[in-house]
């Protein structure tokens, strides 16, 4: 197996939190003796910039002879004028398509020294501990036909009116493979899914659900309930330890797992996989590349960081310089150390991206 791992920075606030979870990687590859080798690459705006185009058949290469990839964030303003053909997302979407990522794991923790910086009362989040498992390659950000067209001229539009569409599509093997991920994770948490749907106006939601009772089957351990998309964003806030692990389509997970986020006190403690059949992942941490705030060291840097550790269970396979870095993450805030977006109220001390990097290598050290 390649012990490569794959380094794109993106945009934005990408490079900053990138580079201080380079720095934790490198330290458990040393005290660990993991044989990792770590290469950079570009990716989204950045290969847009020096290429034109937001990922070459280069850098798709050289993800295929990795074990994973660490990715920072892509996209912003600069490049929003652009084609949608070669938009920074483009990149993303490529190398999720051309590499079968299929699975996104996206946890949603609330570390308890975070309790108070949560937009919900600390009583409703305190524990909360969610799974949520989004397909990733298909349902309508990959359907086909898309496109926008104009009509034929009528009295109300003599010049036609242009009409955008999009299509919704899943077939039985990729919501079946999305299924067994959930069910399989369902087995070593509480044994609880929640399949996320529209099945009371979109057919191919009913087919979603059709599979998962077929799934059930095979884990009589597992608790399976349904729940349509508009009450289960509701759910999330009402009362969100309910769930334990939730799957459901791209489009629906793109939504769910950002509202779940802000449960946690900022979508910048969010870690998240995108996993193909055999294992290997791409790791991000759950925001985006934040233009408004880049370059200026306001950027939380432990999404990512806890993105590598993610990396290291999953895709090398090393529970414990996993555990060993999500223990640091801890200790880090136990000290009273916070960036901007968690500061929050209280006795804490709002230090720098840098800071916070230089933070956790030093609570591995110690």
């Amino acid at each position: 197996m390649s012990k490569q791992i794959l380094i794109l920075p993106g945009d934005g606030i990408g490079p900053e939190i990138v580079a201080e979870a380079r720095k934790v990687l490198e330290l458990v590859n040393e005290q660990f003796g993991l044989g990792l080798t770590l290469v950079e690459g570009l990716v989204g705006g950045a290969s847009i910039d020096a290429n034109g185009v937001p990922l070459t058949e280069e850098t798709l290469a050289v993800a295929r002879d990795s074990a994973a990839i660490l990715l920072g964030a892509v996209g912003g303003p600069k490049w929003d004028k652009l084609d949608m053909a070669i938009r920074p997302e483009k990149g993303l979407l490529g190398l999720r398509s051309n590499l079968e990522l299929f699975a996104n794991l996206r946890p949603a923790i609330l570390y308890p020294q975070l309790a108070e910086a949560s937009s919900l009362k600390p009583e409703i989040v305190a524990g909360l501990d969610i799974l949520i498992v989004r397909e990733l390659t298909g349902g309508i950000y990959f359907g086909q036909p898309r496109g926008v067209r104009t009509l034929e001229a009528t009295e109300a539009f003599p010049q036609g009116e242009r009409q955008g569409y999009n299509t919704y599509v899943y077939s039985e093997s990729e919501i079946r493979r999305i299924g067994q991920v959930a069910f399989e994770s369902a087995m070593k948490r509480n044994k609880k899914v929640c399949s996320v749907d529209k099945a009371n106006v979109l057919e191919v939601t009913v087919l979603w659900r059709d599979i998962m009772e077929e799934l059930a089957k095979d884990y009589p351990d597992v608790e399976l309930t349904h729940m349509y998309v508009d009450n289960a964003a509701m759910q999330l806030v009402k009362a969100p330890k309910q769930f334990d692990v939730m799957v459901t389509g791209n489009m629906f997970g793109d939504i769910l797992s950002d509202e779940a986020a802000m449960l946690t006190g900022s979508i910048g403690m969010l870690p998240s996989a995108s996993l193909n059949s055999a294992g290997f992942g791409m790791y991000e941490p759950c925001h985006g590349s934040a233009p408004d705030i880049a370059g200026q060291g306001k950027a939380n840097p432990l999404a990512t960081i806890l993105s590598v550790a993610m990396m290291l269970r999953y895709s090398v396979g090393s529970e414990s310089s996993a555990a060993a870095i999500e223990g640091a993450v801890g200790k880090v805030l136990d000290q009273g150390l916070r960036t901007p977006d968690i500061a929050g109220a209280g006795n804490v001390s709002v230090v720098s991206t840098v800071e916070m990097g230089d933070a956790v290598m030093a609570a591995l050290k110690a």
